[in-house]
């Protein structure tokens, strides 16, 4: 017989509401760290025991609880609809991926009914079965949206080191796991056997006490980047050039200091070089005057094709030295995948979107001057790929290039700036984040920040940036990772299924022998 739910369908579903209202209090602005166990443990209760329908319903109320909240700077300036629309797609797939884990609850205690096994293999199940969740949803419909991953909450944490060696899903899984085993501990009532709560001990042990991979001291690169602080938003009113010429007065604090490289950010150069020869020369003009390389990005077309591309140049030389175009363009952004059903239900809307950027296959990394720098354009920060592609090419420090104009006033920022400190912690790598409107940052290659810029400011940031070398695990085995402690959930709950169904059809017939006998 399968259990019955923990708690009563009326009870679940507002605990459901309140453990996706408590998760993202655990992200930036707010960013309660340890509310993130509590989210978590709010949403596991009220799978426990449900039926594949009931288990949907808790898990929509908790998904749309959470994201209704998290991404609700999207209403800045684009109004409800785009919020409710992508809110609403993660809610559908996080409420199908609620089943997988309410399944992981029903079948593995059957076939491993032990006291031990309750406090080991299922949570370890249980917290596959998240993580895979959150893998589907950061890659699929299109690219995904892996914007609310539960080790990306963090980055304030001395719990984030442990990304280091197991990347964020990996974080994700041991932190889903401590959950789980916790509860499982009180359901078995550990006050009588307090040993049960020993893997969700160690568990907790690895997260506290796991320090960060060491990586490699590799001397500093003096770093000057610039927040301009012009009118870059979608709806700001502006010249044309008014980005650029805002990047430039910005930039005149750094005329004659001594740079390695002058970095500025997404769509600081409003008007493509490429096909452009005066924003061409007054690059190169740029270029004379700090004598440096510059690392600037701009709306390019090649081809008839449209990118966003950041460029590396330098005068004197052929330029661009190097281009990386983003690898992953944000649907209904920068795109429209499918326009013709799209426009079909929002016409006003997605006709607003008239540049349709192609995804980049370039990599992600550029050598300036003999030092290896990765790279990330804007939302790319969250996608594995892109960071850990940059770090294997041989990336020194990252450069991340980021418009945050449409979410003036909202928490997208900081929440982002949360996403790359993590970065820098995963890797072991400075990342130098700059914004055209902020809020722009130098963060260590430990997650802590060394020097940053507010948002709404204009102003340069000069700064001697700690290189580092080595890959850490993460880097390495992250792929490997992801599959072991997330993917895996799929096959063994598949099994699990079959073996399940296997036991119930021999029982009835073993009853009908003894019945004969």
């Amino acid at each position: 017989m399968p259990e019955r739910p923990l708690l009563p369908l009326w009870l679940a579903l507002p605990v459901a509401i309140a453990g996706g209202a408590v998760l993202d209090l655990a992200f930036p602005d707010v960013g309660i760290w340890p509310l993130a166990f509590v989210g978590a443990a709010l949403t596991l209760v009220t799978l426990i025991g449900r039926s594949a329908w009931g288990s949907v319903a808790v898990g929509a109320v908790f998904a749309a609880s959470f994201y209704l909240l998290h991404i609700a700077w999207i209403t800045r300036y684009l109004g409800a609809v785009p919020w409710f629309a992508l809110a609403g797609v993660e809610t559908i797939l996080s409420a199908v991926g609620a089943i997988v884990i309410t399944l992981s609850y029903r079948w593995l205690p059957r076939l491993l009914p032990g006291s031990w096994a309750r406090v080991t293999f299922l949570p370890a199940l249980v917290a596959a079965a998240w993580t895979a969740r959150e893998q589907f949803m950061g890659s699929w419909p299109y690219t995904g949206f892996p914007w609310a991953r539960l080790g990306m909450s963090q980055a304030d944490s001395p719990l984030a080191e442990l990304a280091s060696w197991l990347g964020v899903s990996g974080l994700t899984f041991v932190m889903m796991f401590v959950v789980a085993a916790a509860i499982e501990a009180v359901r078995l009532r550990v006050w009588r056997r307090v040993r049960l709560l020993a893997p969700a001990a160690v568990a907790a042990a690895v997260l506290v006490l796991i320090p960060q991979f060491p990586t490699t001291d590799a001397g500093t690169m003096r770093v000057g980047a610039v927040q301009g602080n012009g009118p870059s938003g979608f709806f700001d009113r502006r010249e044309p050039y008014d980005v650029f010429r805002a990047q430039l007065a910005a930039t005149q604090p750094l005329i004659g200091k001594k740079l390695d490289v002058l970095l500025w950010p997404e769509g600081g150069v409003d008007a493509d070089p490429l096909n452009n020869s005066s924003i061409a020369g007054a690059l190169d003009d740029l270029s004379r005057e700090v004598e440096a390389p510059l690392l600037v990005n701009a709306a390019t077309e090649r081809d008839s094709l449209v990118y966003n591309t950041s460029m590396l140049w330098q005068a004197g030389r052929k330029n661009p030295l190097a281009i990386h175009d983003k690898t992953h363009p944000v649907p209904m952004g920068e795109y429209v995948p499918d326009r013709w059903f799209f426009e079909a239900l929002a016409p006003d809307l997605v006709g607003l979107i008239t540049r349709e950027y192609t995804p980049g296959t370039n990599p992600p990394f550029f050598d300036v001057n003999g030092v290896g720098v990765g790279l990330a354009i804007c939302f790319d920060v969250i996608y594995d790929d892109v960071i850990w592609q940059g770090a294997r090419d041989g990336a020194e420090v990252y450069m991340f290039q980021t418009n945050n104009a449409d979410f003036r006033g909202t928490d997208e920022n900081v929440q982002q700036l949360g996403f790359a400190r993590m970065r820098a912690i995963e890797t072991g790598r400075a990342v130098v984040n700059i914004s055209t409107v902020g809020t722009s940052q130098v963060i260590g290659p430990d997650g802590s920040v060394i020097d940053g810029l507010a948002a709404d400011t204009s102003g340069a940031l000069l700064v001697d940036v700690p290189l580092r070398t080595g890959l850490t695990p993460a880097v390495v085995i992250g792929p490997a990772v992801q599959w072991v402690l997330g993917w895996s959930a799929l096959p063994v709950l598949l099994l699990l299924g079959v073996l399940v169904r296997r036991r119930t059809k021999a029982a009835p017939s073993a009853k009908d022998d003894a019945a004969e006998v």
